[in-house]
């Protein structure tokens, strides 16, 4: 069975890195981005700077599954975002592989 865990490359502060990320995380990740307004690779700096413990990867999992799991109108980075943004909210279709 091929692996669904596919590995990306990203620019963080300037300097390439690479995270391993099933396709719905991934999906998710870069929608939580638009809905910042902020680019892929910024918000996986701040998920890179703010992260506690584990791998990158792990760490961009939780993000995405924490912001799964917000209610309706979550504050990111000081901004408002609307729950229709957001993947897995009651305005959005959830895919349930994300999990």
């Amino acid at each position: 069975m091929k692996s669904s865990i596919i590995k990306r490359s990203v620019v963080i502060d300037g300097h390439k890195t690479s995270v391993s990320l099933e396709d719905a995380f991934w999906k998710s990740l870069k929608k939580i981005a638009r809905a910042q307004h902020e680019t892929l690779s910024k918000t996986v700096a701040e998920i890179d700077k703010t992260r506690q413990h584990g791998n990158l990867s792990s760490a961009i999992r939780l993000f995405v599954l924490d912001r799964v799991r917000a209610p309706e109108t979550d504050h990111i980075n000081g901004l408002q975002v609307e729950a229709a943004a957001l993947p897995g909210t009651a305005n959005c279709e959830f895919d349930q592989q994300t999990i």
